[in-house]
């Protein structure tokens, strides 16, 4: 029976083939027009048509045109209305990252890259001086943090000027193995004592 159906076109079937034919560019171009996008146009043309054909075999439509045109603007606007949400979904992701990116620059702004290295140096330094000698850590503090020359450090801690000497560079060579890492930053920290 199958091999034969094609031989024979039922009316309706007529009538669709007629319409797909007169209709699909029109259908096309009217979607297009609202959907702006040939694919999504090519397809809610089709499906239109498919509808209508599907429609047609059901039941008796009077007027195919109107209907496809109903059929058609029901499809452009669900696929329109899809869009909307897509590009709400979109712009609140994109909203996000935009704040997320200001956050990130007020926060690199706000950093004070001098005094992240100050507070960790100061810890390092303190924790390297904790663990030397006390006539070493005595020296040191002594000549940094009082200024005071060797020869007045050497009376106050009751010893010679080259101990105090041997004193100092021990601490400077303890923190200098402490702030290794730091040492690229702050060259000068050093530099006035070998």
């Amino acid at each position: 029976m199958s091999r034969y159906r094609s031989i024979f076109i039922t009316p309706v079937e007529k009538l669709f083939s007629n319409i797909y034919k007169e209709y699909y560019r029109k259908a096309f171009r009217f979607a297009n027009l609202y959907v702006r996008n040939d694919m999504a146009a090519e397809d809610i043309a089709a499906e239109s048509l498919v509808k209508l054909w599907e429609t047609m075999k059901n039941e008796c439509v009077e007027k195919p045109t109107s209907l496809l045109l109903t059929i058609l603007k029901h499809k452009s606007l669900d696929y329109l209305r899809s869009q909307s949400r897509a590009q709400e979904v979109f712009e609140a992701l994109e909203n996000w990252r935009h704040r997320e990116l200001l956050i990130r620059i007020s926060t690199l702004d706000a950093c004070n890259p001098e005094q992240v290295f100050s507070n960790e140096i100061r810890q390092i330094v303190g924790d390297t001086l904790s663990q030397l000698p006390s006539q070493t850590r005595k020296a040191f503090i002594l000549s940094r943090s009082e200024h005071k020359s060797g020869k007045e450090i050497a009376q106050i801690l009751g010893i010679s000027v080259k101990g105090v000497d041997y004193h100092i560079a021990k601490a400077v060579s303890a923190l200098r193995v402490s702030l290794k890492d730091y040492l690229p930053f702050i060259p000068f920290l050093f530099s006035f004592y070998n």
